[in-house]
C-alpha cells in the first residue's frame, strides 16, 4: 500500500493494489478536486470511514453495467408504464447527495465527501439523477464523468423502485449519447438483479484508456428531463 504524497496528484498503479483488503491502493492525500479527478482518470475512487484519513481503492473484479446487459424485469415494465415519476439530470445535486448520506449503507458519505464531490458537480464532472413526486424527491443517484464512462457513486430511495428509475432512465439517456460503460465499483445483491456483472479490473481499464478521454457531446449533461425507455425500447435489454 502507497502513501500519497500531499504535494503531487500522482497514483500509483492499479494493478499495485492488495489483494487483501481486495483492492486497497493508497493512503493518504485529501479530497482535493484535481486529485479527485486524476483518481477517477487512472480508476481508482476514495472510500473510508469518517474516522479513517482517506483511503484509495482500485478492485479486482470491478462491478460494471454494459450496454444491452441491464435487466428490467416484467413487473418493472409494466411499472414504468404508469409511474407517475418525472426524473431529471442535474437539477438537485446536493439534495440527492444528501439522500444517499442518510442511508444506512451511506455513512461513509460525510461533510467532506458531500463537500469534494459537490465542488466536482459545480465543475461539471459529478451529475446527479434525480426522481419526483410532484415536488418530492423520492430516489436518485450520483456520479463521475470520464470520457464515455461513468462513475456510479451511490444511490437512494424513498419508495419502491426509485433509485431504479433512476439507473434505469439515466442509462437509457446515457447510452443514446453514446455511454460505453457504467462503473458501479463493488457488486452487490441489487445491483446484480438490474445486470451489474464483474469483470477482471485489466478489462475495466482497458475499457477506461480507450474511452476516457473521448468526452460526450455537453447536451447529455446539460440540466434537463430525462425519461425512462419505452417498451419496446427496452426489448435489446437483458
Amino acid at each position: 500500500m502507497f502513501q500519497l504524497d500531499e504535494g503531487s496528484y500522482l497514483f500509483p498503479a492499479p494493478e499495485y493494489a492488495l489483494s487483501d483488503p481486495n483492492g486497497l491502493l493508497a493512503i493518504g492525500g485529501d479530497l482535493a478536486v484535481g486529485r479527485l479527478q486524476a483518481a477517477y482518470y487512472e480508476g481508482i475512487f476514495p472510500w473510508f470511514n469518517p474516522t479513517e484519513i482517506p483511503l484509495w481503492w482500485s478492485p479486482d473484479p470491478r462491478a460494471v453495467l454494459l450496454p444491452a446487459e441491464i435487466h428490467i424485469s416484467r413487473t418493472t415494465k409494466k411499472r414504468m408504464r404508469k409511474t407517475p415519476y418525472v426524473i431529471t439530470l442535474n437539477h438537485d445535486f446536493e439534495q440527492v447527495i444528501a439522500g444517499c448520506a442518510q442511508r444506512q449503507e451511506g455513512t461513509w458519505i460525510t461533510h467532506q465527501i458531500i463537500e469534494a464531490y459537490t465542488a466536482l458537480h459545480q465543475l461539471g464532472v459529478a451529475h446527479s439523477v434525480e426522481v419526483w413526486h410532484n415536488t418530492k424527491l423520492i430516489g436518485g443517484l450520483y456520479g463521475v464523468n470520464v470520457g464515455k464512462i461513468f462513475c456510479g457513486e451511490s444511490m437512494f430511495s424513498r419508495v419502491s423502485d426509485g433509485s431504479k428509475y433512476a439507473l434505469i432512465a439515466f442509462y437509457h439517456h446515457f447510452l443514446r449519447f453514446g455511454g460505453k460503460l457504467f462503473d458501479c465499483q463493488i457488486i452487490n445483491a441489487y445491483t446484480a438483479s438490474l445486470g451489474v456483472r464483474e469483470i477482471p479490473r485489466i478489462q475495466f481499464l482497458n475499457y477506461l484508456y480507450q474511452y476516457r478521454d473521448q468526452p460526450l457531446d455537453k447536451t447529455c449533461w446539460q440540466k434537463q428531463t430525462i425519461t425512462l425507455p419505452k417498451t419496446e425500447e427496452t426489448n435489446h435489454f437483458g
